[in-house]
């Protein structure tokens, strides 16, 4: 005996919607809709906004339109070709500072030199002008003219 269907039902294969045809050209121009739809609205634009109200995944956007992808970017002020001169420009004034640094520590370590040289120049006199006033050394090596 067969399975009689009610006959309210109407056939499994014409309930089910067949799967959309791929055109690259007609989702292109359904995307460019969406984010003119979205900028008319005055709504946030992003790839996110542009997928859903184009009803793709954001994902397709990303992998098979990224000319699209990147006209968006742009849009929203991150573009990446805007985002990779800024950080060019942030890299170039850092590495202008550190060498400012390091020449500015160059100098301190000299002058830290200099001053060790003079230091201990001044505890040798201090040392030899301690001895003159116990009376354990009468004469000193000062360098100076009047010295005899």
């Amino acid at each position: 005996m067969q399975a009689q269907q009610p006959s309210n039902a109407e056939p499994v294969a014409a309930q089910a919607k067949p799967p959309r045809q791929r055109d690259r050209e007609r989702t292109l121009k359904e995307l460019q809709l969406a984010l003119h739809r979205l900028q008319r609205a005055g709504r946030k634009v992003s790839i996110k906004g542009v997928a859903e109200e184009a009803k793709v995944t954001s994902a397709l956007i990303h992998n098979r339109y990224p000319d699209f992808a990147e006209q968006v970017r742009t849009l929203t002020n991150k573009s990446t070709r805007a985002q990779r001169d800024e950080k060019h420009d942030l890299l170039q004034r850092e590495r202008e500072k550190n060498r400012q640094l390091r020449a500015l520590v160059d100098q301190q370590i000299k002058e830290f030199a200099d001053m060790a040289s003079v230091n201990e120049a001044l505890r040798a006199e201090i040392s030899l002008l301690n001895a003159m006033a116990n009376g354990k050394v009468l004469k000193g090596p000062f360098g100076g003219k009047n010295d005899e």
